[in-house]
Formats: structure tokens, sequence, C-alpha cells
């Protein structure tokens, strides 16, 4: 006689079949289950933890040995397509466990629901809209709005207004830029963050095309309604740096160009960024002469040594799909080492300039903070570098994120300078 054992081990569910290469309901079977209750009419042997059932082979059991046969098959091809799917999610969570960025949601994971459609959609905006940048560009220019301040009263609802005017078209010329750059990035962003919607996929061409396209016209289109000169020229300015920098035409595509890429960065974040839209508070909101002032130097200064620190910086995680593309980086040139302790020397250095701007304050409650403010973040930062990990991708990953957190920082210290 034949026999039929289903098993379980250390090494999950296994199927024999001695002698035969096939099931036969007229053959003696064995059916091998831990913890099977006892059946009538069946003789049972125990063994261990295991029962062994043997079917008789007489026509009148035929029925029965094609119900177990067909309920073992049933079962281990269950388990195979679980199997199957467990070991699908697994590899996704791998490559985004490995890829140095919080792990992004996988929409096919949930049920088809409308709330979960609505969910999936805005985490893959999310992502698209890069945020650390969105963050970035909204405390900038709250912050140096401050500096036009003069007096309590200039805290008005025309203040806000003003502000709030300036930010959101702001946020929609960051999104234009950031989309464009991963339009023209999906191969590369593919090996470096393919947790990009873009390169995962997620997103089309032409959804990438209609979003940036529709957030640059409401960015212009709002600048242009405001009446503000220096707003609108700060949106026109961004735009064509942003685009030289990212778009892959003749004479374009700037980033392929380090030091070219850099001054593009600088010329936004550092200039831009701190004399236009303080100019757009102090002339067009408070219909005030322009006046240059220490803390706007101080900001445009400093902001200069944190601008090419963050498009130095941003490379050094990159470095695998820019070598393979041919973008001839800092990082690609000189190597990660090198390229991140120039960063961090460079941090240093500013928060140095920073202490030493504070002590020459007038004003007592400025000094303090200022010099207290920039020695704690100077300090933390040394303590951090120190401690990353240059062979692993996540850990500069994770430095450049803490650097963006220092840039945040900076514009709740800016407008206490004195």
């Amino acid at each position: 006689m034949d026999a039929l054992l289903l098993g379980s081990s250390t090494g999950g569910l296994s199927l024999f079949i001695s002698g035969k290469s096939s099931w036969r309901s007229k053959d003696l079977k064995a059916v091998h289950f831990p913890n099977v209750a006892k059946r009538q009419n069946q003789k049972q042997r125990v063994k261990g933890s295991a029962i062994r059932v043997q079917v008789p082979t007489n026509k009148s059991y035929n029925l029965i040995g094609n119900f177990y046969t067909q309920r073992i098959q049933h079962c281990a091809r269950g388990i195979l397509e679980t199997s199957t799917v467990f070991q699908k999610s697994n590899t996704k969570f791998l490559v985004n466990a490995t890829s140095g960025h919080p792990l992004e949601s996988e929409p096919k994971a949930y049920p088809n629901t409308p709330w979960n459609s609505a969910k999936n959609a805005l985490d893959a905006f999310y992502r698209f809209s890069r945020p650390h940048t969105v963050i970035g560009t909204a405390l900038s220019i709250i912050s140096v709005s401050l500096l036009s301040v003069e007096k309590l009263s200039d805290i008005s609802p025309l203040f806000f207004t003003g502000v709030l005017e300036a930010v959101v078209a702001a946020l929609f010329m960051n999104i234009y830029i950031v989309g464009l750059n991963q339009l023209s990035d999906v191969e590369i962003d593919k090996v470096n963050k393919p947790y990009l919607p873009l390169a995962s996929g997620e997103y089309s061409a032409l959804t990438g095309i209609m979003i940036v396209t529709s957030f640059s016209i409401m960015s212009f289109w709002l600048g242009w309604i405001i009446g503000s000169w220096p707003l609108f020229w700060a949106l026109f300015v961004s735009f064509v740096l942003g685009t030289a920098y990212s778009i892959n035409l003749p004479l374009l595509r700037w980033k392929r160009f380090a030091l070219v890429a850099a001054m593009c960065i600088l010329a936004v974040r550092a200039v831009i960024v701190q004399l236009a839209f303080y100019l757009h508070i102090q002339t067009h909101v408070f219909s005030r002469p322009a006046v240059i002032s220490k803390p706007l130097i101080f900001a445009t200064a400093f902001m200069s040594f944190f601008s090419v620190v963050i498009a130095l910086f941003k490379d050094i995680p990159d470095i695998e799909g820019d070598k393979i593309f041919g973008i001839k980086s800092y990082t690609v040139r000189l190597g990660q080492e090198k390229v991140f302790w120039t960063c961090i020397s460079l941090l240093e250095m500013a928060y140095g300039i920073s202490i030493l701007v504070g002590a020459t304050s007038p004003y007592t409650w400025s000094k303090v903070i200022t010099v207290l403010g920039h020695s704690v973040l100077a300090s933390i930062l040394w303590i951090r570098a120190k401690s990353v990990d240059l062979k692993s991708k996540a850990a500069i990953t994770s430095c450049y994120m803490f650097i963006w957190k220092l840039f945040y920082a900076e514009y709740f210290l800016i407008p206490l300078i004195r």
C-alpha cells in the first residue's frame, strides 16, 4: 500500500508520496495531522505528537478519500499563495528600510475603499512635494517678514495677510521646482530615491506634468493679482533658476555642474528669499522705504553658508545614482568623507561668526539668546557629525535631514538679531 503524508516541521509544511507520482483514493493512504480527534471506523496509531489515519481502500470509502485529497490540495495551494504574498510584501519593506528614508505606505496593501484611496493620494502628493523644502520655505518667509516689524502695532491683520500671500505663492512655486526636478530625474531617482511617486510608478509622467504646470500657473497668477513687485520677481527668478537647474535641454540642466548647481541654490535660498520677501513686507505691505538692516545682512550672509552646505550635502547620499548617470557632483569628484567634513566645517564656521555677531548686540536679551542659541546648535551639530557612519546611506540621509532641522532652527533666531 502507498501512503500520503502531510506534516509540519521547522521547514514548513511538506507533501510526500511514497512510491507513486499521484494520489489515488483506491490505494491505502495515510494522513499525518497533529492533534486530530479520533474518527469512527478508522484505525489510529499515535507516534509522538502525530496521528496516522489509515483509510480503507474499498469502494465505499472512495468518496472520503477524494474529499481529503481535495481538501489537502486546496490547503497546500493556499499556503503557497500566502507565502508568495508575504514574500513580496517583505521585499517591499526591505527596499524601503534600506533606502535611508522613512517607510512609505503601500497603497495596494489596503482595501480599495474611497477613504484608503484618498489617504494614498495624499501620501503620494506629500512625498512629491518634498515636505522638508516646503517647511523650510514657509519658515524662512515668516522669519524674514518679521525683520520688517518695528513696533508691536505692526503685528496686524494687514501684516498676516501679506505674509500669507507670500507663503502661499512661494509654496506653489516650490512644488513646481521640486516636481520638475523629479520629472527630469526619474531614472536617477529609481536608484537614489525609489520611494518618490514618479520613480515608484505611483504617478505617471503626465500626472507629474499636470501638477507642476498647474502649480506654476497658480503661483504666477497669485503673485500678479497681489500686485507686489518684489514678490512677483522673487517667483519669476525662482522659476527661471529652478527650471534651468533641472530641465534637460541644451545649455540647461545646470545640476550637472557642481559649482553652477550650488550657485542656483544659494541664489534662491540665501538671496531671493531674504531680500525679496523682506521687501515685499517692507515696501508693499507697510509702504515704507527699503532699508538694509543689520539683521537682514546677517540673515543673507548666514543663509549663504547654509545654502552652500545644503547644495553639497544633498549629493552625499545620492552618489550611487549620480555616478551611473554622469552627474559630476563634488561628492562624485572628491568622495563622501571629504565633502561631509567640508559641510560640517562650513556650518561650524557660520555658527562661530553668528556668536560674534550676537555678542556685539547692544541689547542684553538679544546677546544672551543669540550667543547661547548658536553655541548650543554648533555643539549639537559637532556631536551628531562625529557619530555618523559614512559607509551607511541611511545614516548620511538622516544627518542630511538633521541639517534641515538646523536650517529651521536658525530662522527662529534670525528675528532676534539686533
